[in-house]
């Protein structure tokens, strides 16, 4: 297993104060705007994305935490599933969402999220905002807000390492052999 980093602490933190720009001029100001983050690496994101705002906007940006789990897809091929409470501090109907999360690979957590999300209400727009997109989309989801585009293999994992879970902030790609991954799962 050989790993690569691709992206420092400066690196994440450049990407994050650009993408919170762009999401507040897209959206004319932040006023109707409220970042859901899925779980995990996207709610820590969600939540430096709302710190951001605040200090060249002025105003706070409700922050949600979403958990996708029970609306995967392939919730019965997943060998660990932690279930997480979801957090929405205030009705999404009439707002424009904006999901974030770490790493857009297929598009299947997307979905999932998305799916989520019409428990909650219903936004007048949903856009996505990623630190990372990977490419090898099995679904026609598409990124608003990129903080990097990294083209990998099918053979290489993204490893997001946060300072809010992992002490670090880095973002590594790792070459897997598949016969040999403990997790038996596809790569992130």
């Amino acid at each position: 297993m050989t790993q690569r980093r691709i992206m420092n602490h400066d690196d994440i933190r450049r990407a994050l104060s650009r993408v919170a720009h762009e999401i507040s001029e897209r959206n004319r100001g932040v006023g109707d705007v409220i970042l859901v983050g899925i779980y995990t690496g996207g709610v820590y994101l969600a939540q430096r994305l709302a710190q951001n705002l605040l200090e060249f906007e002025g105003a706070v940006v409700p922050v949600a935490a979403l958990d996708i789990n029970l609306y995967r897809d392939d919730v019965h091929s997943r060998t660990r599933r932690v279930v997480r409470p979801t957090d929405m501090p205030e009705s999404i109907g009439g707002k424009r969402v904006v999901l974030v999360d770490d790493v857009l690979y297929t598009g299947r957590t997307v979905r999932a999220a998305m799916d989520a999300l019409n428990d909650f209400g219903r936004p007048d727009q949903v856009q996505l905002a990623i630190l990372l997109d990977r490419g090898h989309r099995e679904l026609p989801i598409r990124p608003d807000y990129v903080g990097k585009n990294v083209p990998t293999a099918p053979d290489e994992a993204v490893k997001v390492r946060l300072v809010e879970n992992e002490g670090v902030d880095e973002v590594s790609i790792v070459r897997i052999d598949p016969a040999s991954d403990p997790r038996g799962a596809a790569p992130k």
